[in-house]
């Protein structure tokens, strides 16, 4: 399939499907044009298997794709979501350590907010919506950072740029885009995030 119409189908899928990972499988299952190959390397990509049961970061990825569709409704900005859950972990192929016998991925957020500008603007001239995705992924660990107390925690930096609430429903979703993601216990730590970020 041609660049083009890959990212056209891509948009679709996430825009109207009810489990875009569906679709998505598909599409990424040959050879793809290099413009998509941040995306196929997520699927080489190992993770924690303590935090992320479900494998790679595309096993994830689809995961949190899947569970944003649900939640689509809930969104004040759905495209931004949706591109934000397809692309919020495009930075870990290239962070992606072993640390001390541990897999970390320091900073995927913010080079992933970086590589997903350079990959939308291949195919979309809405500046706009492009930085509204690009600051949800700059900014999806807050919820994590934030909701512990780390000293990585930006809540001024994130108030400034992103959507707050919009975070938190990205954080949602990837939070639950897990195999055997606890809802209550979710539920609760995005409550504390926003109570920390003063909503």
């Amino acid at each position: 399939m041609e660049r083009e119409a890959l990212f056209r189908a891509l948009e679709r899928s996430l825009m109207e499907d009810l489990r875009p990972s569906i679709a998505l499988e598909a599409l990424f299952a040959g050879a793809v044009p290099p413009e998509f190959e941040p995306l196929r390397r997520m699927k080489t990509t190992a993770q924690s298997p303590v935090h992320h049961p479900e494998g790679n970061v595309w096993n994830h990825t689809m995961l949190v794709v899947d569970e944003a569709a649900k939640r689509r409704a809930e969104s004040k900005d759905p495209a931004a979501l949706m591109w934000a859950a397809l692309l919020h972990d495009v930075g870990k192929p290239d962070t992606t350590r072993v640390r001390k016998g541990k897999i970390t991925s320091y900073g995927h957020e913010t080079l992933g907010a970086e590589l997903a500008r350079r990959f939308l603007q291949c195919f979309s001239a809405d500046q706009d919506l492009i930085g509204r995705v690009c600051a949800l992924i700059r900014y999806h660990m807050q919820v994590l950072f934030v909701g512990k107390g780390m000293p990585f925690a930006d809540v001024n930096g994130m108030r400034e740029n992103a959507d707050l609430e919009e975070v938190a429903l990205l954080g949602l979703c990837d939070r639950m885009g897990r195999l055997n993601a606890d809802a209550e216990q979710e539920a609760e730590n995005i409550r504390i995030f926003l109570e920390r970020c003063g909503r």
